[in-house]
């Protein structure tokens, strides 16, 4: 499928990687992993043919069709939800313009008996058999169920993709990547912006995904679940095996071993055979002899051991001065966009140097609330902070924060004042921007290095409450676990907003939870909340329905709904599996039309039973729709 051979690139003198070759096949599901520029991003954007490699050759199947999402995009403005989303059905759309043109010739001529009003005749039935084979009576559907699948509702379908946020639009990206069949998919962080229900729903689809998939992500779990091979690059090599990430890592931790106890015996072979050597020397008639011993000396194929890269970043967010004992007060604090409420007479108070995690699924509100906190929204009610308090905020997409047109060094200095410009270089040696990295220009920045220039630039700034949203996106496992530390060890007041358990483990006081437009309290850490929750994990909290939380009216109620959305459960799998049986008929009717159209077109009942086979598949779509209104409405 996909063959890349001796491949090299360099930076400013530097290799990201150097001769490197590895293949990929359908069905392969790889986990490309390595630390925060190690050329992650760097390799994705040669296999999509985005990038040049410097040398090396890359040899793909012919028409292999490639699907790229990338950390930041680029999106047209003034496209609803489902236009921006039919953007993935290019053949098919230009197929609709040249239909709805040919019919509006149809409609306004009138020479019926001429030449070329046969030909438009002509050409709408090769139009519209093309249309058919492309899956154009389909599409529609098939975006719809795709959308759901990651979060949008039905009445999201019509709004304006300005009025989402970034992580949205990032969704409605993967939606058009998801729709498109492509051979190979390249995946650039694509759990960073879902919440849980999403990520799962995600996981399902690539396990049964047929092409295959390249998947850059510092989630383990999803890793984990999803892929069936991992390739690491570290200093320029990489490490490929056909397991998962946590399995990878032990194959890595044994084989280090034994290259250790090879490379030891293999040294006291060698030490052994210098001896011999220096003996025979002296002898005038051994000189043969240690001649031959220096000839296999010579030969033999030393054992190396693979270098790791542990170099990380350097993290202390020391606090300014002391607040108040009460850094942030909120009261009936409410906020809505546009006919969305989101949070609805919410009120808070946040003590001096208490650790808050602010949970639940996305668009709940945590991150709007910590944008009211800061100041960056307006909203209604009151909100009042405490004397000397001095806020450190970092943001979810730090590409909406960052000037990509200036370098690391220039941000940082930007952001420095007289007391602390002198001390901008040793801050980016610290967190791992030395030398000519430091020149890099901003846009040129994985999203890990973006976020390790964003948490320095915190540093440049009084603080002593911090609020961070969403801060482990995009940072590699080490670097994750540098900044936990650090903020175990900060002395100030920390709000944290995060899905993430592994992270949270240990590090908060107090957790928020965040539903139907409210928040609910819970003293205690990310443990606490779980066992009072009585959940295993934050997947299981997030996946949980806000009915699931309500008072049950009777057991008779409960029982009777419960009936009712398996029953609907059934008939939901039923239709799917009539409309899966019904594609497949009409992509063999198809089929038979494009290989041998005369004889099929004289069968007498062919084009009868293949519109019938088309109008039963358009309204089981309805019902299938109908079905799943339904089962929202309940759940």
């Amino acid at each position: 499928m996909l063959n890349i051979h001796n491949l090299s690139i360099s930076f400013q003198g530097e290799y990201l990687f150097e001769d490197i070759s590895f293949k990929l096949g359908l069905g392969d599901r790889i986990g490309l992993i390595g630390k925060n520029g190690a050329g992650k991003s760097t390799m994705l954007r040669i296999l999509s043919k985005e990038q040049e490699a410097d040398s090396g050759q890359m040899a793909a199947d012919k028409d292999m069709n490639i699907g790229f999402l990338k950390q930041d995009i680029d999106f047209d403005l003034g496209k609803t939800v489902l236009e921006e989303s039919y953007q993935a059905f290019k053949e098919i759309k230009k197929c609709e313009v040249k239909l709805e043109e040919i019919n509006t010739q149809l409609a306004e001529r009138t020479d019926y008996e001429s030449e070329a009003y046969h030909q438009l005749m002509v050409d709408l039935n090769d139009i519209q058999h093309q249309y058919e084979i492309l899956g154009g009576y389909n599409y529609q559907g098939e975006t719809e169920k795709i959308l759901q699948g990651l979060g949008f509702k039905r009445e999201d379908f019509n709004k304006l993709t300005d009025t989402f946020s970034g992580g949205w639009r990032m969704r409605i990206e993967l939606a058009k990547l998801l729709l498109q069949n492509n051979d190979l998919l390249l995946l650039d962080e694509p759990t960073n912006h879902l919440d849980i229900e999403s990520i799962i729903w995600l996981e399902n689809f690539l396990k049964g995904y047929s092409g295959a998939v390249v998947i850059v992500s510092h989630d383990k779990m999803f890793l984990d679940n999803v892929t069936n091979r991992t390739i690491e690059i570290s200093l320029g090599r990489i490490y490929d095996y056909s397991k998962p990430y946590s399995q990878f890592l032990e194959l890595r931790k044994e084989m280090k071993i034994q290259q250790l106890a090879a490379q030891k015996n293999q040294e006291k072979q060698i030490q052994q055979t210098e001896k011999l050597i220096e003996k025979f020397r002296a002898k005038a008639s051994k000189a043969t002899m240690a001649q031959s011993l220096i000839k296999k000396l010579d030969k033999i194929d030393r054992i190396e051991v693979d270098e790791d890269d542990n170099s990380v970043m350097s993290l202390n967010f020391p606090v300014s001065i002391t607040p108040g004992k009460v850094v942030v007060e909120l009261e009936n604090v409410s906020k809505s966009y546009g006919d969305l409420q989101v949070l609805h007479n919410v009120s808070l108070s946040v003590p001096r140097d208490v650790k808050t995690a602010f949970v639940g699924q996305n668009g709940q509100g945590k991150s709007t609330l910590a944008k009211i906190i800061v100041g960056e929204l307006e909203h209604e009610g009151t909100l009042k902070l405490g004397h000397n308090v001095q806020i450190g905020y970092f943001a979810q997409n730090q590409a909406e924060y960052l000037d990509g047109n200036k370098t690391v060094l220039d941000t940082m200095i930007d952001a420095a004042n007289e007391t602390n410009r002198s001390k901008v270089r040793d801050i980016l040696g610290s967190f791992l921007f030395r030398g000519e990295e430091a020149d890099k220009y901003v846009r040129v920045l994985s999203g890990g290095e973006r976020n390790r220039l964003a948490l320095a630039k915190l540093l440049l700034q009084p603080l002593n409450v911090l609020i961070m949203d969403e801060p482990t996106n995009h940072l590699d496992i080490k670097s994750k676990n540098v900044l936990k530390e650090a903020l175990t060890k900060f002395e100030g007041t920390l709000i944290l907003v995060s899905h993430d358990r592994d992270f949270l483990q240990g590090l908060t006081d107090t957790v928020y939870e965040f539903k139907d437009q409210n928040i609910k309290e819970y003293l205690g850490d990310i443990d606490f909340y779980l066992e009072q929750r009585n959940l295993e994990n934050l997947r299981e909290a997030e996946k949980r329905t806000v009915v699931a939380d309500k008072p049950k009216e009777s057991n008779k109620q409960s029982y009777e709904d419960q009936k009712k959305l398996k029953s609907l459960n059934n008939k939901l799998s039923n239709i799917e599996s009539k409309i899966s049986q019904l594609e497949k008929d009409i992509k063999s009717d198809d089929l038979r039309l494009e290989t041998d159209y005369d004889k099929t077109a004289s069968d007498p009942k062919f084009f009868d039973d293949y519109q019938d086979k088309k109008k039963m598949l358009s309204k089981l779509m309805e019902d299938w729709e109908a079905v799943q209104f339904e089962l929202e409405a309940l759940s």
